[in-house]
């Protein structure tokens, strides 16, 4: 039996109708009056999102537990020296995927409440984007932590290494895979003194401090005598860059 193929040009055309029969159906959907805001599809989409997270800090959890068994078993047969097993502990601390303990302090950044109002004389009264915590202001805290001579810094419940990215969407933070939502809570493990004054001195941060007074956006620093930081549990292979040297 001769089997028919079907012609390039002709799957062309297939798929042009196909994507526009997908268009209209969107635009019939739309035109409906649908209420993004309240629309169940969307509030469906928001529960995949949690479920993800959710999902993802079960599979970190798993990871951490293989990653240790792992390194456990490698450095039982790998036949190293003890210095060479403390060159390599070394290596393993500074990279953040060991755990760190010791004094330090935590970061607390939070939204303003949504009905607030300018509480300064002569500054405009608040926009949306005035009233939530942004990626900058995230990424202020992280660097002056890390010029404050920090020995390490998680973000919530996640350590960070030097390939972690902090990326707001809206006003939630997808940190690694997860998501998280306001109040945000930076700790870093390092000399309690040179972390506050590498805070005081970021002019990044001293001009989220004027947001602080003019519409209650919330900052906090709490010190802490001991803090223990856990060790970073996701993958470590870098997809776009390499060492160089």
């Amino acid at each position: 039996m001769t089997r028919l193929r079907i012609r390039p040009a002709r799957l062309a055309t297939l798929g042009v109708f196909a994507l526009a029969g997908l268009i209209f159906w969107i635009s019939f959907n739309t035109a409906h009056g649908t209420d993004l805001r309240s629309d169940s599809s969307m509030l469906r989409l928001s529960d995949l999102i949690q479920e993800r997270s959710r999902k993802n800090a079960e599979l970190d959890s798993s990871a951490a537990a293989v990653r240790s068994q792992v390194d456990r078993l490698a450095q039982r047969d790998s036949g190293s020296s003890t210095e060479e097993n403390r060159k390599l502990s070394g290596l393993e601390k500074d990279a953040g995927t060991k755990k760190v303990s010791g004094a330090g302090l935590t970061v607390t950044l939070d939204d303003a409440p949504p009905n607030a109002t300018a509480q300064v004389p002569g500054v405009p009264e608040p926009q949306a984007n005035d009233l939530v915590i942004h990626q900058q202001d995230l990424q202020a805290v992280v660097n002056a932590l890390w010029q404050g001579g920090a020995k390490g810094i998680k973000i919530m419940d996640q350590r960070l290494i030097s390939t972690s990215a902090v990326r707001c969407v809206g006003n939630t933070l997808i940190l690694q895979g997860r998501v998280y939502s306001p109040p945000y809570k930076v700790t870093a493990v390092g000399e309690q003194e040179q972390l506050q004054k590498a805070l005081d001195s970021s002019p990044a941060i001293q001009n989220y401090l004027q947001y602080v007074d003019a519409y209650d956006l919330g900052w906090k620093v709490d010190e802490r005598k001991s803090v223990t930081l856990p060790g970073y549990s996701g993958t470590v292979d870098l997809r776009y860059a390499k060492p160089t040297g």
